[in-house]
């Protein structure tokens, strides 16, 4: 092999759906490789999504569901989909609004990032939302929740706690990075 990984493009040669499902499409591109052998990267694609961390008072607003995947409830920030035509945050604030019928009078994107890059195409955007005004909740049909708070210094340690998910980790260490929390 001549030159540096960063030296190649990996041209994709054939790149094949196998699967839609309507949440997420699966398949594989087949890709040369810099030493020039191909090999099949699989990969599945999901919309982006949005996670919240909604600040009120000294606590954080989260939600508490059932996650069929793991066959878990589990404590987490909110968190949806990005639907056609939305940022991160103006996402960010539809889903608070409906998930926890809390309207902020302010919100800003902490980070957006591709998620497992291995295997997924998928970016996630972390949002910071504040000034909350209680509204109607509007849950989706699939959306059995319900919404608590947790004092800001025990969000982390709640957050870690079996079943702890990527998502919740994430946002509530950015935002303490960026000095939200």
């Amino acid at each position: 092999m001549t030159g540096k990984y960063e030296d190649h493009d990996w041209p994709v040669i054939e790149s094949n759906t196998e699967y839609e499902t309507g949440w997420y499409d699966g398949g594989y591109d087949l890709v040369e490789q810099p030493d020039g052998t191909t090999k099949q990267y699989y990969w599945a694609a999901l919309d982006p999504a949005v996670v919240i961390v909604a600040k009120s008072g000294d606590e954080l607003v989260m939600v508490k569901q059932y996650r069929p995947a793991i066959g878990e409830h589990c404590l987490e920030l909110p968190a949806g989909l990005v639907e056609d035509g939305e940022s991160f945050t103006t996402a960010g604030a539809r889903e608070l609004r409906e998930e926890t019928g809390f309207d902020p009078s302010g919100i800003s994107l902490v980070e957006d990032f591709w998620c497992a890059t291995g295997v997924l195409r998928h970016r996630r955007g972390i949002v910071f939302a504040e000034g909350l005004e209680p509204v109607e909740v509007n849950h989706d049909s699939n959306e059995f929740l319900s919404t608590t708070t947790v004092p800001i210094d025990e969000a982390l340690a709640r957050a870690r706690e079996d079943p702890a998910n990527d998502a919740t980790i994430e946002g509530i260490l950015l935002a303490q990075a960026d000095g939200l929390l």
